[in-house]
C-alpha cells in the first residue's frame, strides 16, 4: 500500500469506526430486550443488585455483537475502497 493510497484509507477506516460502534450499540440494545423482560436495560458489572451471571451474559452477548459488526464493518470498508482504488488496503 502505498503512502498517497494509506492516507486516504486512514480517514475512511475511522469513520466506519465510528459508524460501526454505534451501529453494534444499537443492535446490541435490540438484542439485550430479548434477553431481558425487565427494561432496566444491561446490568454494570458493579451493580450488586443484579445477579453477577447476568453481568457477565451481557457483557458476552456484547462482546460478541461488537465483534462481528466491527468485523463486518471492516470488511465492507476494505472491500469498498478497494472497488474505488483498485489496491488492497494493507
Amino acid at each position: 500500500m502505498s503512502t498517497v493510497s494509506k492516507s486516504l484509507y486512514l480517514p475512511l477506516s475511522a469513520a466506519f469506526s465510528v459508524v460501526g460502534g454505534l451501529l453494534a450499540g444499537k443492535i446490541f440494545s435490540v438484542v439485550w430486550e430479548r434477553f431481558d423482560d425487565s427494561g432496566e436495560g444491561p446490568p454494570d458489572p458493579k451493580d450488586l443488585n443484579r445477579s453477577g451471571g447476568q453481568a457477565l451474559f451481557a457483557a458476552g452477548v456484547q462482546g460478541l455483537v461488537f465483534g462481528l459488526v466491527k468485523a463486518a464493518v471492516d470488511r465492507a470498508g476494505a472491500r469498498s475502497y478497494r472497488a474505488v482504488a483498485h489496491e488492497n488496503p494493507l
